[in-house]
């Protein structure tokens, strides 16, 4: 079967191209004279991608010559059904995906012709994978369905199960991921009974992939785990080190990365004992990509000189080369940049045509147009190493020239972005627009919505800058929608996206939706209209959710909820919610009064000098000696978000303010907000939202208080680097003489199963841990600390639900912080509160005195236990308590408390 190995990404980082209008002096051609060049000529020459990435597909045959390569393509005259099989297996593994329909069509009927009906059945199924890659979901369900057809009423063998292995690919591209896992369930019993445990590794593996699809994120991690049980028993076989290598990507793209580095250092030394080359560049190569994921670029670099030095297929060589040159190029190591250049050059014009051919071709032209820029940039003395502007045209021709000669309309619609992309770079706009749309109908019509939405938000932007606003509005919806469409399948479904692309989310998605806001609340000309507010607010949410998304590799805040909006106006009216928006420009401030319609004010101020302000502001806050500066920075930030609208929502009796904060605005705690003569908390309880809904918001006061408390009072070792917590058996009495039922995890018996395990059996709807933790915007450095050692956030909802139910009402993590310098880190704590599950979480932005946590814990559990306000409130009181003392009146102390999710 075409597909009995687990396919690869290789995957590189977005590189946008960019053309400089005036020429440098190194050559003679001046890029003025080469885009005077007819339309029709430079189409013959350039493309570009805006994320390539190279997948490797893997087959049964493996060619090592030119000669047997040649042999097998004589085979075309050949009508023996069998050559005719092996010439569509070639055909596909060279990504010849158009020529191997052919072929395999004629293999399908030749079978039928001999009445051969198994390897009819078997042959349809290999077409049904052809089709797939060609975007022809219609043909490819037909073909499958005629393989499993002729199969009806055969003993189950091993054939059926390869069909239905296919027909599970078929469905899970087509979003059926229920009926995937089924079918997949299915292949694995089969091979089961056949004693093939490499069809059985096989199927658990696609089936790890459908749990994730469906945002089963324990049971992809469990079944990944069976895997690795499954591996451990066979013998050393190239089956074996081809297994382990998929199971370490698969772990790669879930982000288990410590396991994924153990699968590939076994399989490569399986590939190693049996003196497999290619296996052994391989295994080499995917630990590249995991040293890069880990942010060791200097293993990975060492990892890919060693796959191009294991004599690799050439393929492989050319990917492994083009990762380390932009590793390089990252780095600014312009020396071994161009000494790498000319040596890459060489190995692509080797390469056969196919799929992965024409991306390393567009990958290596957007390189270039970025060592081109940094080495003008570094040099004083202009020097480059001979290649331009003409010499990338010439690369991405021969990338087009493959994509047609190919029938590969994706790669075809890749290469009319990247030339409308140029055109749009050097300000020919109508030319541009007519290669976008050209593109567009080829990506739709493809069935690649992973091209689909780079070509509307091109179109967009030409648009917008032909001053057709309501086109480009229209054009970037469009490029939204499809986004949503693609929300699970962007992070986790590899085999949904199109496997030779890897998103880079701030480069490929995050910019669509501010620039689509930006066009929106710029279309009111100054009058502000109700629906154009709206769906501004809207789309800034489902950034967010995107953001969460993209931080777990799945989808997230799946379920009922209920709108921001109806809780101001019918539960809570006391409450207002107000939305901050970032733009390149200006900062935007939309606002929701209860029952008013929504209101909005802008100053105009540029990105840079927001997040300057906003960047020294948070280091200040956290020095309890900074007190005046931090009244100073904070009173510009209120100004920007409150001034304007402060008399209205005294006016409407608010005392109450959620935020649903952007950008770095989320590293700040609102409540430290300084209007020259008091701090924002002395006048409103604050509260945050994750986005516009929240998940079926119930009052906590109503309830009898239930709280699991858990707390380290030394930290394990391994994590000297956090203090002693010697506060905390103070601060779990407080809780008790608050008069909260509790039961108390202390030390030794904080562990992650005794949580776990508490959690399970009691009804508690507080779980209190006054642990060290670290949010971070990376999913791996976002943890708490338990007795063992490290609870990583992706795991808290095994934790903090059964079922896949909610469980806790209230999350408190008391002694956490945001990873010092990284700009995003609240992207963790907001990843905490929805992986809990949680409808509400009070967390620290950063650690503070262990005492003063003790009083303000103290202090909101009693409020909370009189019944007669929110949480909102009782956070609100307790960090007034702090403020008054003599010891915690600077913000330091008391505003590093944020409460996240339902404020009631």
């Amino acid at each position: 079967m075409l597909m009995a190995k687990t396919t690869r990404i290789f995957g590189a980082n977005s590189v946008k191209v960019k053309i400089q209008k005036q020429p440098g002096r190194w050559r003679k051609t001046t890029l003025a004279h080469f885009l005077r060049l007819p339309l029709y000529f430079l189409i013959a020459l350039l493309c570009s991608l805006g994320s390539p990435v190279l997948a490797k597909v893997s087959g049964s045959i493996n060619f090592s010559s030119q000669s047997q390569i040649n042999n097998l393509t004589s085979l075309a005259v050949v009508a023996d059904p069998g050559s005719l099989l092996e010439k569509g297996k070639f055909l596909y593994n060279s990504g010849n995906f158009a020529k191997a329909v052919e072929v395999l069509q004629q293999a399908v009927q030749a079978y039928k012709q001999q009445g051969e009906s198994l390897k009819q059945a078997a042959t349809l199924s290999n077409l049904s994978l052809a089709y797939q890659q060609l975007g022809l979901w219609s043909q490819a369900q037909q073909a499958i369905t005629d393989s499993l057809n002729l199969l009806k009423g055969q003993d189950e063998n091993q054939i059926l199960a390869q069909s239905l292995d296919i027909q599970g690919r078929l469905q899970q591209k087509m979003g059926q991921a229920e009926a995937a896992l089924a079918t997949w369930q299915q292949t694995e019993e089969i091979y089961r009974r056949a004693d093939n445990q490499s069809g059985v590794v096989r199927s658990l593996i696609n089936q790890a992939q459908a749990w994730r699809t469906q945002g089963f994120y324990p049971r992809a991690v469990k079944t990944l785990d069976r895997v690795s049980q499954t591996l451990k028993s066979q013998t050393d076989s190239i089956e074996k080190t081809v297994s382990l290598r998929s199971l370490g990507d698969a772990l790669l793209v879930v982000g288990d990365l410590e396991k994924s580095r153990l699968a590939l250092e076994e399989s490569l030394t399986i590939a190693q004992n049996l003196q497999s080359s290619a296996d052994i560049a391989a295994s080499l190569f995917s630990l590249g990509n995991n040293a890069r994921k880990q942010k060791n670029n200097l293993l990975a670099i060492a990892y890919y000189q060693q796959t191009v030095a294991a004599s690799p297929p050439p393929l492989i060589k050319v990917q492994a080369q083009l990762n380390h040159l932009s590793l390089l190029i990252e780095a600014q190591q312009w020396a071994e940049v161009q000494a790498l250049l000319p040596l890459i050059e060489s190995e692509l014009a080797q390469l056969p045509p196919s799929r992965a051919s024409i991306y390393a071709h567009v990958n290596f032209s957007q390189s270039l147009a970025k060592v081109k820029g940094g080495i003008l940039q570094a040099s004083s003395q202009h020097y480059y190493s001979g290649f331009s502007t003409k010499e990338s045209a010439v690369l991405l021709a021969r990338a087009i020239e493959q994509s047609r000669s190919l029938g590969d309309k994706r790669a075809e619609a890749y290469s009319l972005k990247s030339l409308g992309g140029l055109y749009e770079e050097t300000g020919q706009l109508s030319y541009a627009q007519e290669l976008t749309r050209q593109g567009l109908a080829l990506a739709q019509s493809s069935n690649a919505p992973e091209i689909t939405y780079t070509l509307e938000w091109q179109l967009g932007r030409l648009l917008r800058a032909k001053k057709d606003m309501n086109g480009a509005i229209a054009a970037y919806d469009a490029a939204v929608d499809t986004l949503q469409s693609l929300r699970r399948d962007l992070v986790v479904n590899k085999d949904v996206v199109n496997q030779d692309v890897q998103f880079n989310f701030r480069d490929s998605v995050e910019p669509i939706y501010r620039e689509s806001v930006e066009l929106l609340l710029k279309s009111q000309e100054g009058k502000p209209d109700q629906k154009i507010l709206e769906k501004a607010r809207q789309r800034i949410e489902a950034l967010q959710l995107a953001e969460l998304d993209d931080f777990f590799r799945e989808a997230c805040l799946q379920g009922k909820r209920v709108a921001l909006d109806q809780m101001v106006d019918k539960d809570n009216p006391t409450a207002a919610i107000l939305y901050p928006i970032i733009l390149p420009d200006e900062l935007q401030v939309i606002v929701k009064i209860p029952k008013q319609p929504l209101q909005s004010y802008t100053t105009q101020i540029s990105h840079t000098e927001v997040e300057k302000l906003l960047v020294e502001l948070r280091k200040n806050l956290v020095n309890p000696t900074a007190t005046k500066v931090v009244q100073t920075q904070a009173h510009k930030v209120y100004n920007w978000l409150l001034q304007p609208i402060e008399s209205k929502l005294q006016n409407s009796g608010v005392d109450t303010l959620v935020f649903v904060l952007d950008g770095s605005l989320r590293n700040l705690p609102m409540a430290a907000l300084y209007d020259g003569k008091q701090y924002l908390v002395e006048k409103y309880a604050i509260a945050l939202s994750v986005g516009l809904q929240l998940l079926d918001p119930k009052p906590l006061v109503k309830q009898q208080l239930r709280a699991l408390t858990a707390g380290l009072t030394q930290p394990p070792p391994g994590f000297s680097k956090f203090a002693p917590l010697l506060a905390i058996k103070s601060e779990f009495d407080g809780i008790t003489k608050a008069g909260v039922s509790t039961t108390s995890l202390l030390d030794g018996d904080f562990k992650k199963k005794n949580l776990e395990g508490e959690i399970n059996a009691a009804s508690f709807n507080i779980v209190h841990l006054a642990t060290h933790g670290q949010f971070s915007s990376r999913l791996e450095d976002t943890f708490i600390l338990d007795f063992d050692g490290q609870i990583n956030v992706k795991d808290f909802d095994t934790l903090f639900r059964s079922q896949g139910k909610t469980i806790v009402e209230l999350l408190v993590l008391s002694a956490c912080q945001t990873a010092t310098g990284d700009s995003r880190a609240t992207l963790g704590l907001a990843g905490a509160a929805v992986r809990a599950g949680a409808r509400s979480t009070i967390a620290s932005l950063w650690q503070i005195d262990d005492e003063s946590t003790a009083m303000f814990v103290s202090a909101f559990y009693r409020e909370l236990k009189s019944g007669k306000i929110t949480k909102a409130k009782a956070v609100h009181r307790a960090q007034l308590q702090l403020l008054q003392h003599p010891n915690y009146k600077a913000p330091s102390f008391w505003s590093a408390y944020v409460l996240i999710g339902n404020w009631l």
